[in-house]
């Protein structure tokens, strides 16, 4: 019997029947197709995208004529024209949708083109993952076939002038295909699918939870986490495979998931395989496609350009913003196991943009990579070159060692005396004693990171730990306006969020 038992239509099956050849080939000649389809456009005329394209070298003179640009960068330039309904900037025609994101780093609601050509792509890497699972051995094949809940944004977008704008999941969602909604995978489904109300939404979900086969889950894992617990109370179940027994995947991404694994593990019956995706604002970037696999394939032939900038004071200053004129290199360029910041040129009209996340390539053979963090998401104070990937190992490895579920944490450097401090705000609803907890973390951190272990000795002077419930960090996301959806807890705090997030513990009464 096969594994999927779902026909496509030949378009997507087409599409998806996509030759293999080597990463450097596969990576110039997405770049040639997306410079052919953008070379009249503004952008393509003020940077002669004719003449890259008649280069020998058509990477390396992408690199000379295009400079590279944050969020701010292109959009005071560029991105604010096709905003205001200007056609042919960026990418030819009028962009009708935008997502809004702010990211993890940045209270500013930004606006990220999104084109039929970006949905569409994303669509088939999204079933290039699912063919993957053919590979997979010892699952529950039958579960394939099941419903797929999708937790994201509404699906009812705001309307602008000429655009229409809200998270990607929405967007996603709104333009899922038909034959996919009418063969019944896909749940919440059109109605609840719109609700903006994040708790009207769970609330809807919880409701109809008994009326679904749900073999997938998707989304981010704080708010797929509540959902179950919330379904969990309400039906009195011992865990969700009772009233899902044919629930077998999660497809997760945005965040680590090892630091929610405890709590997921507590709410299953049996275990359930989790498929890691990289899905930004900007596009969908790379997926786990092999079993047990460390890290994720760059979807290398899809209408993505990548390029790679070392993360070194060479290339970024202290607070990571990367400098002008940074060293870049292609997919066949870079090296395993060094941090590298991912620029990225795609059919929405980025162009050698700086999506603000770190990588790390695990397997060259393979382009497998894993996220490690934000460029902007590091603490190194007094050089401890503390970064999101230790500190997620660290609590993963301490909630292990003390059996707790730590599902939010957060770090703050400040000062302390004449020195400095870490000050971690952890979440969990299990029993544990703070200073225990605060000790193991610190010496996780110090066997993980040498740099963090020679402060230790020396400027940053002390560590200090405060415990939460996870609904304290629910409460400030919400009083931020960033509750559900594709929405994260930042795992560095620094300037004004921090200043948010100690004046509400203030106003809570916990500091």
């Amino acid at each position: 019997m096969p594994l999927f038992d779902i026909k496509l239509p030949k378009s997507i099956a087409r599409a998806l029947n996509i030759p293999i050849s080597n990463p450097r080939n596969q990576q110039i000649k997405v770049l040639k197709k997306l410079l052919k389809k953008a070379r009249f456009t503004e952008f393509g005329q003020r940077y002669r995208f004719d003449e890259v394209l008649m280069s020998n070298h058509p990477g390396k003179k992408f690199q000379l004529n295009v400079p590279t640009f944050d969020y701010n960068k292109i959009y005071d330039a560029w991105w604010y024209k096709a905003k205001e309904g200007s056609p042919d900037v960026c990418w030819p025609g009028v962009i009708k949708y935008f997502a809004l994101s702010s990211g993890t780093s940045d209270a500013t609601t930004k606006f990220i083109p999104i084109t039929k050509e970006l949905i569409r792509s994303n669509t088939i890497t999204s079933f290039n993952q699912l063919f993957s699972l053919a590979k997979y051995e010892n699952i529950p094949r039958s579960s394939v076939g099941k419903g797929w809940l999708i937790l994201g944004g509404s699906t009812q977008l705001q309307k602008g002038p000429t655009y229409f704008a809200g998270d990607l999941s929405g967007i996603q969602q709104k333009n899922i295909p038909f034959w996919f909604q009418s063969l019944g995978f896909y749940k919440p489904g059109k109605k609840i699918a719109k609700e903006k109300d994040w708790a009207k939404k769970i609330n809807e979900v919880v409701n109809s939870a008994p009326q679904w086969d749900i073999g997938f889950i998707i989304g981010v894992p704080a708010w797929l986490q509540l959902c179950m617990e919330k379904i969990v109370e309400k039906y009195a179940l011992k865990n969700i495979h009772e009233i899902w027994p044919n629930l077998a995947f999660y497809v997760h991404g945005g965040v680590a998931m090892e630091p929610y694994k405890k709590g997921f593990e507590k709410l299953m019956g049996k275990p359930i395989t989790y498929i890691e995706t990289y899905l930004a604002s900007e596009g969908f970037l790379a997926f786990q496609n092999r079993q047990d696999a460390i890290g994720m394939h760059l979807a290398l032939n899809n209408n993505v350009f990548f390029e790679f900038v070392p993360f070194d004071s060479k290339n970024f200053d202290v607070e990571g913003n990367m400098v002008d004129e940074p060293e870049a290199y292609m997919i066949h360029e870079i090296e395993e196991h060094k941090d590298y910041s991912i620029l990225i040129s795609t059919n929405a009209g980025a162009w050698r943009y700086a999506i603000g996340d770190t990588i790390r390539l695990v397997d060259k053979e393979r382009s497998e990579i894993i996220i490690t963090g934000r460029t902007k998401h590091f603490l190194s104070l007094v050089g401890e070159h503390l970064s999101v990937d230790n500190m997620n190992k660290a609590i993963e490895l301490v909630s292990a060692d003390l059996n707790i579920s730590i599902p939010e944490f957060t770090v703050a450097g400040v000062p302390y005396g004449t020195f400095f401090a870490h000050h971690w705000y952890v979440a969990t609803d299990d029993k544990v004693n703070a200073e225990e907890l605060k000790n193991k973390i610190d010496t996780n951190l110090k066997e993980l990171n040498d740099d963090y272990d020679v402060e230790r000795k020396y400027a940053l002077k002390q560590i200090m730990l405060t415990v939460l419930p996870e609904s304290t960090f629910m409460k400030f996301m919400k009083s931020k306006g960033k509750l559900g959806g594709q929405h994260k807890f930042p795992r560095v705090l620094k300037g004004p969020m921090l200043d948010d997030w100690q004046s509400f513990l203030k106003a809570e009464n916990i500091i």
